[in-house]
């Protein structure tokens, strides 16, 4: 088996799995249906094309950062009749980072890795409107099982979110941890013994946009402990003055 991590982070992500019509939500995390969508559109797979062996993949996503929700409301005119559309709510995660993985042949992975190089199609976080801040890829595929490979990777957390939380700890004058505590979600296969934690319906059967088709996934949620120095923050921007190389200009006396 080989592994390929995913870092999704940017301004804005929503991960719908029930958005249904003028109400689109997210889910707290990253969904199988978004991320396939994601991988599928960087080899440059038409809607209606088989989606087989990417819904196979062993999925699975790690919280870095859980970002705060956003609410959106929105209004749009047809541009022809200028007639009102229904007016809707849109739901976004704003300053999230999260760690996403999938696992199976070796084959098809070196082939994802290989396509989010070079996309076919723009990666974008849930919609087309949230573009990814940085680079998806982490590094070159893994051997190895899907779990202790997100369980082992850096803490891709941002640097204000690390300087926020150190400073939570300051405020209450209790030293900051080593460690930091993260959720982790992950594919629950059919077990007459154990039912998953939480099902959704994310599964990708068809991106067909005349008849999209969805089948439910269950998922176990747990958690894991990664070092605070594991991943480490990323500097600040270099200063950024856009009009600095400007010749000034001489105002006239005349």
């Amino acid at each position: 088996m080989s592994v390929l991590l995913l870092r999704l982070a940017g301004p804005l992500q929503s991960w719908g799995s029930a958005a249904r019509f003028t109400r689109r939500t997210t889910e707290n995390a990253p969904t199988k249906s978004g991320v396939i969508g994601l991988l599928a559109a960087a080899q440059g797979r038409r809607r209606d094309a088989d989606l087989t062996d990417l819904a196979a993949l062993e999925f699975g996503v790690r919280v870095d950062q859980p970002g705060t929700r956003l609410r959106d409301f929105q209004t749009a005119h047809h541009s022809d009749t200028l007639k009102a559309m229904p007016l809707s709510e849109r739901f976004y995660l704003a300053d999230a980072v999260f760690v996403a993985g999938v696992s199976g042949d070796p084959g098809l992975v070196q082939r994802l890795y290989e396509a989010l190089l070079e996309p076919v199609f723009l990666p974008y976080l849930g919609r087309r409107s949230c573009p990814p801040s940085r680079p998806v890829t982490v590094a070159e595929p893994l051997d190895g099982e899907l779990e202790p490979a997100l369980r082992e990777a850096p803490w891709e957390a941002s640097g204000w979110y690390r300087n926020h939380r150190a400073a939570s700890f300051r405020r209450r004058g209790v030293p900051s941890p080593d460690e930091v505590r993260l959720d982790l979600l992950l594919d629950s296969p059919p077990d007459p013994d154990r039912l998953p934690d939480i099902t959704l319906r994310d599964l990708p059967l068809s991106f067909d946009a005349r008849h999209r088709r969805y089948g439910l996934r269950g998922v176990r949620t747990t958690e894991t402990r990664v070092p605070v120095a594991a991943g480490a923050a990323r500097p600040s921007p270099p200063p950024h003055e856009p009009t600095a190389l400007l010749t000034p200009v001489t105002p006239r006396t005349d």
